[in-house]
């Protein structure tokens, strides 16, 4: 039984929008790299784009987060492989021996230069199997098509990966957090340090496949899921604030301030008359926007909220101006465990409630902690 399941697919079912997001890329970037490169291929040999860029894509489209598709082991990785197979190809005159010999010269290249990148080994045997093209291009083949093919499409890469909600080149361990500065994000404060991570993933020979970053996250998440299972059945109906203080689209912001202040709320949902929900005002909404107006430099947000209320405009802001649409959402029979990770980070302060369109109650930071109290999670 053990063998047989180990025949099987190692990786997940795949997710319907990465499916369509890697396509659509894989379609895109290849396709613009084809029309940038077309024109300076060589007449008599019509080269401009070579099969291992299609594996390339492969990498830096559909699996961005892995250490073989970031930019240094893209570009680097296949320039050495090229300028392996290319010597190789002039020093060895038999096709069958130049091919293993220029792989493992890429290979070794590659690992001493921290580009481990699986598509170079391709880009080798090309230039190995070919002496022709070897002969024409000569080292200019790890110019062009290798390094400007390569170029493009880590170039596209990053930029789709931004189009589409996506990080690549991948998070760094010391980057600074979501409030800009230097601590690290709050599921991140794991208690190693980048020396050890780094250790885990060289004692467990995972260095190829995942980043520091995203072992962090991964730890983060997994001891939010430990968490979540000792809370046991509570769900976010059983710790949401039902009793809620809305607000419509129109509503003016002096309105939304005078809210903020007589209630303290860290968010106001937003609402259709018919209480369906169009989004939340965070705290941190009302202060950039006053900053976009030049308020006062106190750096309190009661401050700031005067400062918006009495600020004279042409057209008045309304809620609907400010709002955040993107905020994560639960259902009510959510279990509690799986808000943790979303109100951990520090992003929201708090999740919408919804039946279908309409908003029914609201889980806090605050009501987070309490049901982490009652359950023994958190000391009183």
């Amino acid at each position: 039984m053990a063998l047989w399941r180990g025949l099987g697919p190692a990786i997940p079912p795949g997710n319907r929008s990465d499916t369509i997001r890697a396509v659509i890329g894989a379609l895109i970037g290849l396709g613009l790299t084809e029309l940038v490169l077309s024109p300076m291929a060589d007449p008599m040999l019509g080269l401009f784009l070579i099969a291992p860029f299609g594996a390339t894509a492969v990498l830096v489209i559909a699996v961005p987060n892995s250490p073989l598709a970031q930019p240094w082991s893209v570009v680097v990785g296949n320039g050495l492989a090229a300028l392996a197979g290319v010597t190789v190809a002039l020093l060895v005159p038999s096709p069958m021996a130049a091919v293993p010999i220029s792989v493992a010269l890429a290979i070794a290249a590659m690992i001493l230069a921290r580009a481990v990148h699986p598509p170079a080994g391709a880009i080798a045997m090309t230039a190995a199997m070919n002496p022709d093209l070897v002969a024409a291009l000569g080292y200019g083949f790890a110019l062009s098509p290798v390094l400007l093919g390569s170029a493009m499409i880590v170039g596209f890469g990053m930029i789709w990966a931004r189009l589409t909600g996506r990080r690549y080149p991948f998070r760094q361990f010391a980057e600074p957090n979501a409030a800009r500065t230097a601590d690290p994000a709050p599921m991140a404060r794991i208690g190693l340090t980048e020396t050890e991570l780094t250790d885990l993933l060289q004692t467990y020979r995972q260095s190829l496949n995942l980043g520091v970053e995203d072992l962090v996250r991964l730890i983060g998440a997994a001891a939010a899921q430990a968490a979540s299972n000792r809370l046991g059945p509570l769900t976010a109906a059983d710790v949401m604030s039902r009793d809620l203080i809305t607000v419509t689209p129109e509503t003016p912001l002096p309105r939304v301030t005078d809210l903020f202040r007589r209630h303290g709320f860290a968010a106001l949902p937003v609402v259709q008359q018919d209480q369906r929900f169009v989004g939340l005002i965070f705290q941190i909404d009302m202060i950039r926007t006053a900053g976009k107006g030049s308020a006062p430099r106190q750096g309190k947000l009661a401050a700031a909220m005067r400062h918006l209320a009495r600020k004279r405009r042409a057209e008045p802001i309304l809620a609907q101006d400010i709002l955040t649409r993107t905020a994560p959402q639960a259902s009510p029979d959510m279990p509690i465990g799986t808000l943790l990770p979303l109100l951990a980070q520090g992003h929201d302060s708090a999740v919408p409630v919804l039946e279908g369109e309409r908003i029914i109650g609201i889980v806090t930071q605050t009501d987070l902690i309490t049901a982490l109290v009652r359950s023994g999670l958190c000391p009183d």
